[in-house]
């Protein structure tokens, strides 16, 4: 069905009886936000297969690069001063766990996430490794596989102007070779905002008309392009809007206030912005907050910097020499996480928000000569939290050194299978590729972590 032939539907795309309804609300004192959080409370979304998903979004904290489980969420304090490096671990919530002290926060609210410490991977290049562990496929030449939110976009019925797949602040990991569509249409792909929002010039792209374009500049252009899509042929013609998926989308865009709003942290008081901190990382967890509590399945933050060859111990500690107070990686990932989950949790969002973070791999067991650490795939960490999480426990285990899983080890396959299981998809459904090809979103010898699913 096209949205803008919707009975009912302006071209903003909100209905005229949820404007009645917004308007009820906002008599007794309630807004928007009051009215999202009710529809996600009534269940209103459920999969084409019938069953009612747990999770209506995930918030995927990328650390690109590949950050050091050693010196994040798998800490050696008893091992050799090569193996455990130059940070010292504190006790959590969850007894006789240990973290970063660089995580305090994360720390004193650990009982809310769970962490894997024995994922593998034998793949330890960049590119390799990011499509292995955003698809849960191993890489080919022959198929780009598409990432956990394409399939999202794909599987859900979209009713919200805003993209279902946005990645903050681009969408450029591991390297940049992925497109995270993969074989599914361009529209699943993640829009890319373009800009960090820590920075005081933000600027979403595609949200403000360009040079000599208005709106009816775009609409001609728009109503023109639908009229050539008409001369294809039936195959050719997907049913959404025009035949071009970036101008729809743009046109939905430029045309909704709504969607600018989201858009708009200047909104958020002070206090909440402080509480993710001003690095990039926290304000972008703040903004993907904001954009699921509107209806988004799926956000990427993709936070760069985590490729640690050397001057590790600055890099993620301190963040710059001598700095006075830490806002290095690992702190700013500390504030972030600790305000989302919290933020999340005072909104009543947290059950139904999958939070995952995670990188390509974990780094070496033993230092490197310049400070650093180098790839290591063989075994490392991911933390998930919200949505469907059996929280408050550590899966699996690496051995004393952390150089490969002691017990229960897990793979990519596996872990995107649970992922999709979290988000109501079923690992086995399938999808199409353009030329007819039957696709499981997860491996055939993909085996959901039952400990994670409450």
């Amino acid at each position: 069905m096209k949205w803008n032939n919707v009975p009912g539907r302006r071209c903003d795309g909100v209905m005229r009886r949820d404007l009645l309804r917004i308007g009820g609300l906002t008599a007794f004192g309630l807004g928007l936000g009051d009215l999202f959080r009710m529809q996600r409370a009534a269940g209103m979304e459920h999969q084409p297969n019938g069953r009612k998903q747990k999770a209506k979004s995930c918030i995927l904290i990328w650390l690109d690069g590949g950050p050091s489980h050693l010196e994040t969420f798998d800490l050696k304090p008893d091992a050799p001063a090569e193996v455990r490096g130059p940070l010292n671990s504190i006790a959590t919530s969850i007894p006789g766990v240990r973290i970063s002290e660089c995580l305090p926060r994360t720390a004193a609210m650990l009982d809310r996430m769970a962490i894997i410490r024995s994922m593998t991977s034998p793949l330890g290049e960049h590119n390799f490794g990011t499509h292995y562990l955003m698809t849960g496929y191993k890489p080919t030449p022959v198929l780009e596989y598409p990432s956990f939110g394409a399939v999202l976009a794909q599987v859900r019925t979209q009713s919200n102007v805003l993209p279902p797949n946005i990645a903050l602040p681009e969408f450029r990991v591991g390297g940049g070779n992925l497109t995270g569509g993969g074989y599914l249409p361009s529209s699943t792909r993640p829009f890319s905002v373009g800009s960090d929002p820590a920075k005081s010039d933000f600027k979403v792209r595609d949200l403000n008309f360009y040079k000599g374009l208005d709106l009816t500049r775009l609409d001609r252009r728009r109503q023109f392009v639908n009229a050539l899509d008409n001369f294809g042929s039936p195959d050719e013609k997907s049913g959404n809007g025009t035949g071009d998926p970036d101008l729809e989308r743009a046109y939905r865009l430029l045309t909704s206030p709504d969607a600018k709003n989201a858009f708009k942290l200047s909104d958020e008081p002070q206090s909440v912005r402080r509480r993710y901190g001003h690095k990039s990382i926290g304000q972008c967890c703040l903004l993907a907050r904001r954009l699921v509590e509107r209806g988004v399945s799926f956000v990427t933050v993709n936070n760069r910097g985590w490729d640690t060859h050397n001057n590790m111990y600055t890099r993620l500690k301190e963040g710059f020499t001598g700095a006075k107070v830490s806002i290095g990686l690992i702190p700013s990932l500390d504030l972030a996480l600790s305000g989302l989950i919290q933020d999340l949790s005072d909104r009543r969002m947290l059950d139904e928000t999958l939070i995952v973070v995670m990188g390509e791999f974990g780094r070496t067991p033993k230092l490197n000569t310049a400070g650093g650490r180098d790839h290591w795939p063989r075994v490392f960490s991911a933390l998930l939290a919200g949505g469907g999480v059996q929280s408050g426990q550590v899966i699996g285990s690496s051995d004393s050194v952390g150089e490969g899983p002691k017990d229960r080890p897990v793979t990519p396959t596996d872990l995107a299978a649970t992922i999709y299981t979290l988000l109501g998809v079923d690992p086995k459904h399938e999808l199409h590729t353009k030329d007819g090809r039957p696709i499981r979103v997860a491996p055939y010898e993909a085996e959901v972590v039952s400990e994670i699913i409450a």
